[in-house]
């Protein structure tokens, strides 16, 4: 009978107990969850080098068949400027079961790599995009398939709001010295990437954050997920 090897646990699970960072942005067709649109969703997952140094991971997307009976509230297609008849859009839309199953596995084959036992939310007002995700998942049936913890989130408005005294994630990025294109606002895409830039930008910046990886670091257990543990 074959030995069952465990993953090594790697930086970024121990830094963050056991759970995988990744952070999603929708956009939608309006505020509530159960009746209004998921039109797109993108997740960006962060990783940690040897270093200590949190980074971008490669991006997962989806544009998004509004589900059948669907609300599409005008306002807020003007806002984000989706057109969800446009030809284009769908020639390269996804239903939403579709679109959670290709991403959910992707991710659940990169938290078993680094060794995490779950996602964890990361998002600009998290808890409207885990509305969201979990209005899906439910629509669905795809519970037993999502890697994210049901409820717990880190919210990058409130980083920024201890950091920068500002919540809007277009004026903090700015603050920050990190470029925003407000032309590419919106995007679900975009907005996740300037989101995790954002997150990486201040959990790398500010030394208690980083405080936890510090104490790690002088154990030496943890490894990257292309390290060979030490066999000593």
């Amino acid at each position: 009978m074959s030995k069952i090897v465990k993953p090594t646990k790697t930086l970024i699970a121990e830094r963050f107990r056991g759970f995988l960072p990744v952070v999603i942005d929708v956009e939608t067709a309006g505020f509530n969850a159960a009746t209004d649109a998921l039109l797109e969703i993108a997740c960006v997952p962060i990783l940690m080098d040897n270093d200590g140094n949190l980074y971008q991971g490669e991006p997962l997307n989806a544009h998004i068949e509004p589900f059948d009976g669907a609300n599409l509230e005008p306002a807020a297609l003007k806002f984000t400027g989706i057109n969800p008849d446009s030809p284009f859009r769908k020639a390269i839309s996804e239903n939403e079961k579709t679109a959670l199953c290709r991403i959910f596995k992707a991710l659940k084959a990169l938290k078993k790599e680094h060794g995490c036992r779950q996602c964890i939310l990361v998002g600009h007002n998290a808890h409207f995009d885990l509305g969201f995700l979990n209005a899906a998942i439910a629509r669905t049936n795809s519970k037993n398939h999502s890697p994210f913890h049901t409820f717990s989130v880190l919210d990058t408005v409130s980083f920024a709001a201890l950091t920068y005294g500002h919540t809007v994630l277009a004026k903090t990025c700015m603050i920050a010295g990190l470029e925003f294109d407000n032309q590419h606002a919106h995007s679900a895409l975009y907005d996740a990437q300037k989101t995790a830039e954002l997150f990486c930008h201040i959990v790398n910046q500010n030394t208690l954050l980083s405080t936890n990886h510090a104490n790690l670091t002088q154990n030496d257990t943890p490894t990257s997920p292309h390290q060979t543990p030490s066999l000593t």
